[in-house]
């Protein structure tokens, strides 16, 4: 039987390779599917899934909210900020308030890192890099700060700057709920019976991770840009755990919370309800 080719875009870390190790290295079977694996950096899947582009795709939760006409959410593949997430840095220690009107570097325009810090910074000038820039761009003064995701959470002291917060501290603090900051989506004009085998093996590629961590984490190496093993090992436990195998009732309505709060604060058009594929 001809197989039908899906393409799965996610980004080239070491957490999303973690995820997907299991369909990159054909370790779960799939009969009926070939799995092309697209690695783009997650403002770029962003822009990307606006047009429809691959048929699974890595977004952020504030992107969904211009694509759910398109996209479903699946049920596994979150990755959520538990009291944790993207870190705003400076060079010098500085407050909230202190960055008021400042030059703060971002990791992309739709990414939930700048939703998230619109919320807790209300006026700022934003500078959009990608989000291997912002450090470099903190560090040589050429803005006031900046936003961290990925590995740079965990590696910005050792690089010279400061936290100024944390913004999945500052989540929680403010809704006493996890920051859930992207997910994996599927093509909505896909048949039913298609978008529900892809969100069983998106789970069983999870699952399979978690149960076989030893053999997941040595392949996510490979995506670690820099980190130490145990710093890998750290930065994946943040964003693949339980959460990631199934958002529950609490991460569904963190997601909901967080996109609500986009509305009301009129940085999305209209209000969206999250919508669940399981």
């Amino acid at each position: 039987m001809p197989r039908q080719t899906i393409h799965l875009a996610h980004s080239p870390d070491s957490d999303d390779a973690f995820m997907f190790y299991a369909l990159a290295q054909g370790r779960i079977e799939h009969p009926g599917y070939r799995f092309i694996h697209q690695l783009q950096d997650i403002e770029s899947l962003n822009q990307a899934a606006a047009d429809g582009r691959f048929e699974i795709t890595a977004l952020s939760i504030h992107a969904y909210a211009y694509v759910a006409d398109r996209y479903r959410l699946l049920g596994s593949g979150a990755s959520m900020g538990d009291g944790y997430g993207p870190t705003l840095v400076a060079r010098e220690a500085m407050s909230l308030d202190d960055l008021r009107g400042r030059r703060i570097a971002v990791p992309g325009r739709l990414t939930t890192a700048h939703l998230v810090l619109r919320l807790c910074v209300s006026e700022f000038r934003p500078v959009y890099l990608p989000f291997d820039a912002v450090g470099p761009a903190v560090q040589e003064g050429r803005v006031d700060a900046g936003v961290l995701i990925h590995e740079g959470q965990l590696t910005f002291a050792r690089e010279g700057m400061r936290q100024v917060v944390d913004l999945g501290v500052w989540w929680r603090e403010k809704t006493g709920l996890p920051l859930p900051l992207g997910g994996n989506a599927v093509r909505r004009n896909l048949p039913e019976s298609v978008q529900l085998d892809l969100a069983r093996l998106v789970r069983e590629s999870v699952r399979f991770a978690l149960d076989h961590r030893e053999e997941a984490l040595a392949y996510a190496m490979e995506f670690g840009r820099g980190l130490a093993r145990d710093e890998a090992d750290r930065f994946i436990s943040m964003y693949v755990n339980q959460w990631t195998l199934d958002y529950g009732e609490l991460g569904r309505r963190a997601v909901q919370v967080l996109l609500d709060a986009a509305y009301q604060a009129g940085m999305i058009p209209q209000r969206i309800l999250a919508d669940f594929l399981d």
